[in-house]
């Protein structure tokens, strides 16, 4: 961010609650770029159709071929229960039936913070525009991966004793 929202002006960093920020120099405006994480929710779905396998989906602006958890930033008045239900439906019609934190993680590299759920879910699986593929995984058969998201299914498997922490 380079200039300030509400008044146009160039923003200055200064030292502001331990950190340096970006400041609107204009006192009477009083912007500060915060920059803090956002919450995202994620979801480690156990499609309940399918016999408990695990559904992980492929984004389709990813130009790489990477199955990963639904995912989706958390909207205002909504708890992180009812936000990853809300992007399970979205993003994959799928029906909610029971929601259980796996755990809290920092994604530093996008400034987010991964709140992850288990999801039991039901339904017809039906891909909304951002996906453009999904895989039915065995849980003993998926590998977590060293970013992200990828820490919730590490400890999410090792809790049911299919890996280790």
């Amino acid at each position: 961010m380079r200039y300030c929202p509400r008044c146009a002006q160039g923003l200055m960093e200064l030292p502001l609650a331990g950190r340096q920020r970006q400041v609107c120099p204009d006192m009477q405006c009083g912007f500060v770029h915060w920059d803090n994480p956002l919450p995202v929710v994620a979801a480690i779905i156990e499609h309940e159709d399918s016999g408990g396998k695990i559904l992980l989906a492929r984004n389709r602006a990813w130009d790489f071929e990477f199955f990963a958890l639904i995912t989706g930033f958390l909207e205002r008045d909504e708890s992180p229960e009812e936000g990853v239900a809300r992007e399970v439906k979205e993003e994959v019609g799928l029906d909610t039936i029971s929601t259980h934190l796996v755990g809290v993680y920092d994604f530093r590299r996008k400034n987010e913070l991964i709140i992850a759920y288990h999801v039991k879910a039901r339904g017809e699986i039906v891909l909304n525009e951002e996906l453009c593929d999904y895989r039915l995984m065995v849980p003993e058969d998926i590998v977590p991966w060293d970013a992200g998201t990828g820490h919730a299914v590490r400890d999410w498997l090792a809790r049911r004793q299919l890996a280790t922490p």
